[in-house]
Order: C-alpha cells, then sequence, then structure tokens
C-alpha cells in the first residue's frame, strides 16, 4: 500500500526573491513585462519595494545611485531583449563609474537562443553584456539561484565596485524545487567588499614624497566620497594642512566653504603642484588625463586606488598606494607624525588665497549682475542662496552649460550629496538618479536640468508624481543644446538640429500627472518658487527661462567638439 507524502515546493519567482531579501536587499528598480512581470508583484507582495519606471536605463540609473549611496548593489529589473538594450546604458554607466549594481533581465531559454531559432525577443544577452559590465553571469537552474545572487552582489561590490548582469531564462523562474532544499540553496555573502590593507612600504614611500613636497596638493574624486571614510580624509586633509581639490561628485566631503579648498585656483593649482596625492580620482578625460597645458610644471604622484592595474594608466605614478581608501589613508594618517611632514609653505598657501580671492572676485560679479532675460549665472545664484538653507538636500546636474556652471557655482556641505554625469559624461541620468536619491535617502532631491539632458527622462515626471517623491526639478529652458539661436543654413523649413521649440512650457507637462508647475523668468520668481517647491515636499517643475543667447557650443567641453577644435 503506497501513501501519497505531500512535499512543499517553491519555485524560481520565490527564490529569486528570498535570495535577495536573504542580503538585506529591500528595493527593486525596473519595469514590467515578459517574462518578470510576476517577479515584480512578488517582490511587492513579500514586503520589498518596487519602484517601477517608465523607461529603462532611467531605472537602471536609479539603482546605480543606489548602489553608490549605500555600498549595497542597487538592483534593476528588465524584460528580455529592447528592455535589457535599455538597461544596459545605465549597466555600462555604473561600470565606468564604479557604481554597484545588479541588471537582472529575463531572457529567452538556451536552446533557442543557440540556434537562433526566432522566439520572442530572442538574444544572447549574456555575451552582450559581458564588455559592458564587471562581471555576467546566467542562472539555469532554481537550485543555483542563491548562488547566482550572491556572485553578483561580491561581484558588484568587492574591488572596484561596478555593474553586473544576471540572466533569468523564463523558465527558470517556472522551475519548482522542494522547499527545504531550496532554502538550504540560499548564501548569506559575507564580507562582501573585504577591507585591503596597503603594504607597509608603499604608506612609507608616499609620506616620504610628501615630506619633500614644496606645493603639495590632494585631489578628492567620487571613489573617496562612496568609501565613507569621511572622518578620516577630512583628518588627513586638516592635519596635514594640504590644500585640496573635489572632483565634482567629491564635493561636500570637506564643506567647499573650507579655508583649505582650493577650487576657486583649480587651474593655478593644478599647473603649479609638485606633488599631487590622488584619493579616489582617475587620471582620465576630466583630469586631462595627468598631461599637457592644464598640469603645467613637472610634478609626482602619490595615488591611492583599489585597482593596481590603474596605477601608470596615463603618467607614471612615484607612489602607488593599493588598498582600500579607507584603510590607505588611514594609514597615512597613523605615519604623520613620525614621518615629521609639517605644514605646506607660507608661499604656497598665500599664493593660492591670492589667487582663489582674484576668481572669487570675478565670479561675485558675474553672479551679482541681473540681466533680463535671466542666464546662467543669476539663475544658479537664485538656487545656490536657496540651497545654502538645505545642507541635506540632494543635488542632481547635468547638462552642458547647466553642468559647468552649476558644479562651481552651488555650493555642498555634505558628502554624497551631488549627483551628476561623472566619469563618462553622458547625459540623461537626471530622473533617474534623482529617484534613486529620493527612494534611498528619503531626503528631498533639486535636480538642476539643461533643458535638453532633461529630454532623454523627463517622461519619468510621471513615476516621481505616482511615488509622490519630494523632486523639484528646475529646467533650464534657452530653447535648444547649448543655445537656442542657431538658424537653418538653408532657409529650409526645419529648424537648426540644436533648436527645441521656442518658449516651451515644460512646467505644463508635471501638472498633467498632479504635480506643482512653476514658471520662472526672474531670478526673485526663480527663488520663491524653489522655496515653495522644497518646503511643500511634493512632486514639482520650475520651468526657468534663460536668455536664448546663453550657453556655449559644448559647454567647457570644446576641446572634444572637433570643428570647434578645427576653428581654433
Amino acid at each position: 500500500m503506497t501513501h501519497n507524502v505531500s512535499v512543499e515546493v517553491t519555485d524560481g519567482f520565490h527564490l529569486v526573491i528570498d535570495a535577495l531579501k536573504h542580503n538585506d536587499i529591500d528595493t527593486i528598480f525596473g519595469l514590467v513585462g515578459i517574462p518578470i512581470t510576476d517577479l515584480a508583484r512578488l517582490a511587492q507582495a513579500e514586503g520589498m519595494r518596487f519602484i517601477g519606471f517608465r523607461h529603462e536605463q532611467n531605472a537602471g540609473n536609479a539603482a546605480a545611485i543606489a548602489g553608490y549611496m549605500t555600498k549595497k548593489p542597487g538592483i534593476c529589473l528588465t524584460v528580455s531583449a529592447p528592455g535589457f538594450l535599455n538597461g544596459l546604458t545605465a549597466l555600462a554607466n555604473a561600470t565606468t563609474n564604479c557604481f554597484p549594481m545588479i541588471l537582472i533581465s529575463g531572457s529567452s531559454e538556451r536552446e533557442i537562443v543557440d540556434l537562433q531559432q526566432g522566439d520572442y525577443e530572442e538574444m544572447d544577452q549574456l555575451n552582450i553584456a559581458r564588455p559592458h559590465a564587471k562581471a555576467a553571469f546566467r542562472v539555469l537552474k532554481a537550485e543555483d539561484i542563491g548562488v547566482g545572487i550572491a556572485r553578483a552582489i561580491r561581484a558588484a561590490v568587492s574591488g572596484r565596485p561596478g555593474g553586473v548582469y544576471l540572466d533569468l531564462p523564463a523558465q527558470l523562474l517556472a522551475q519548482t524545487i522542494e522547499a527545504g532544499h531550496a532554502k538550504r540553496s540560499l548564501i548569506k555573502v559575507v564580507d562582501a567588499a573585504p577591507r585591503q590593507l596597503p603594504a607597509p612600504d608603499s604608506v612609507e614611500r608616499a609620506l616620504a614624497l610628501l615630506k619633500e613636497a614644496k606645493k603639495p596638493l590632494i585631489l578628492l574624486g567620487k571613489g573617496a566620497a562612496y568609501a565613507q571614510a569621511d572622518a578620516d580624509i577630512r583628518a588627513f586633509v586638516e592635519r596635514t594642512g594640504i590644500p585640496y581639490l573635489p572632483m565634482s561628485m567629491a564635493k561636500g566631503l570637506l564643506p567647499d566653504t573650507h579655508a583649505q579648498s582650493a577650487s576657486a585656483a583649480r587651474s593655478f593649482v593644478l599647473a603649479e603642484a609638485d606633488v599631487v596625492v590622488l584619493v579616489g580620482a582617475r587620471l582620465n578625460w576630466l583630469l586631462a588625463h595627468g598631461k599637457g597645458k592644464t598640469w603645467g610644471k613637472p610634478k609626482q604622484f602619490v595615488q591611492i586606488d583599489i585597482a593596481p592595474t590603474e596605477i601608470d594608466s596615463n603618467v607614471a605614478i612615484a607612489a602607488p598606494l593599493i588598498g582600500d581608501i579607507g584603510s590607505c589613508v588611514g594609514a597615512l594618517l597613523a605615519g604623520l607624525d613620525s614621518a615629521g611632514i609639517d605644514k605646506p609653505d607660507a608661499e604656497w598657501l598665500g599664493a593660492i588665497a591670492q589667487k582663489k580671492e582674484q576668481n572669487t572676485a570675478k565670479m561675485a560679479a558675474l553672479l551679482d549682475k541681473n540681466p533680463d532675460p535671466m542666464n546662467f549665472h543669476s539663475a544658479l545664484r537664485a538656487i545656490r542662496d536657496v540651497l545654502k538653507e538645505y545642507p541635506d538636500i540632494n543635488l542632481v546636474n547635468e547638462g552642458a552649460n547647466t553642468l559647468d556652471f552649476a558644479r562651481s557655482i552651488i555650493d555642498q556641505y555634505q558628502p554624497r550629496k551631488r549627483f551628476d554625469s561623472g566619469t563618462w559624461g553622458i547625459m540623461g541620468i537626471g530622473m533617474g538618479f534623482a529617484i534613486g536619491a529620493a527612494v534611498t535617502s528619503g531626503k528631498p532631491v533639486v535636480a538642476v536640468e539643461g533643458d535638453s539632458a532633461f529630454g532623454f527622462s523627463g517622461m519619468e515626471l510621471e513615476t516621481i508624481c505616482r511615488y509622490q517623491l519630494p523632486v523639484t526639478t528646475i529646467v533650464f529652458n534657452n530653447n535648444g543644446v547649448y543655445r537656442g539661436t542657431d538658424v537653418n543654413p538653408t532657409g529650409g523649413a526645419d529648424v537648426a538640429p540644436t533648436v527645441f521649440v521656442k518658449n516651451a512650457r515644460y512646467d505644463k507637462m508635471i501638472e498633467a500627472f498632479g504635480g506643482i508647475g512653476y514658471h520662472a523668468t526672474t531670478p526673485e520668481e526663480l527663488t520663491r518658487a524653489l522655496a515653495e517647491a522644497i518646503a511643500a515636499g511634493k512632486p514639482a517643475l520650475i520651468n526657468a527661462v534663460i536668455d536664448e543667447t546663453a550657453g556655449t557650443e559644448s559647454g567647457r567641453l570644446t576641446n572634444l567638439n572637433p570643428q570647434s577644435a578645427a576653428k581654433k
């Protein structure tokens, strides 16, 4: 006689959610569709937060900035093929910027893809993702979901962080497995990003170089902000007395008003320094690759980086310091006294102070003007003055001129509060970063956007309104890319390639979704609108009308524009 014994089972859908929750991941950013709609529904039913977007690239950007803020991988969930490709730009951007995120996409079955049999949204996603990700994995068996999630988490956050792709074929999600076996298959990732201590001799070498420096400079990159070693970094700067420059997303590690900040003398200190300490910063295009007129006199570098392959990537590094930033800066701090490092020469500090005073006076004169219509300076002055009252607010910033001017005008007072186009320099991060920052921090966000940059992700205003996020978007509207004054040289009916609809009312867009719209044509109107919007804590958009002649071609990247460069 046989007896039917009931065995409790679970499936791939539940296991993916269980594996994420097992590793303290509680939020997914994404866009539903075949075959992952039920996965999103289940995640919400199981107590996770699912933030649904209108475009996968923006969901991926939200996940990436969440990873940057928390040091845990942000999760982006997409459908197969087109959805995956939409998310791929955000994945590549995360990898380039060293933001930990995991792009999880549904996919077609291997046997169909490999024989190219024409499945619905068929694509070999794993191999497409590999060149653009730090790592890429595919899970084929439900019992391996725990391993796949664990490997993705560890790959995303260990060493130099980055984007990871995880491929989940549709059949995997429906696979069933005995519940007890499923529970045992889950992996809790332990010490996902272990400390990597610098070698003692490398610390001694760096300190010896600093001791001999006559004109030292510390350069803080966004890696320094990501490290969350804020107290030690500040102590290192202040105990050495060395002037420092923050890259844009490192602003706020020390307040921009700090006496040792050399931001107002950036060109001068880069050209004149003799020893430069790079803390979580790479000598990439943002720093002219460490070469040329920008860097002026010959200099020696101390470079703190977790990736030894980054050393000597552009110029010779005299004192590489390999390890995690917290450990490396801590080791330098511990050795300062025994190394006998004195404060920099008064002549060096005095020259910097003089240059700062001159440049600050020039900027103040520009900011004090009140042209009609507004230009970038007068509008950003109004924003700066309001944001002084909200030092913990999150600031998202993108555009060409809008980005260039804002990062030098708007001060930051706390770390990891400024989010912009970063290393890759791409447009379109605006609304994704704004949503990710609002959801992750629970704090208000102000997104300062060029009208062109806003266009890449503007439909996410609906997402902001749907979730009632405290995001205020300011669109600098000058009727076009760079400016709105170009004309069609043929005299034809089509407008010039850089020109948008004249006098567009972006504020009406958010009103269509139930948000608050403002139309500002003067600094005073902009001040009132921004203060009111932040205080309300509701979705808002300010259409800030800028002189359409304001702005320069390519912003400050004229040297990267072939035509402009050819005219020189």
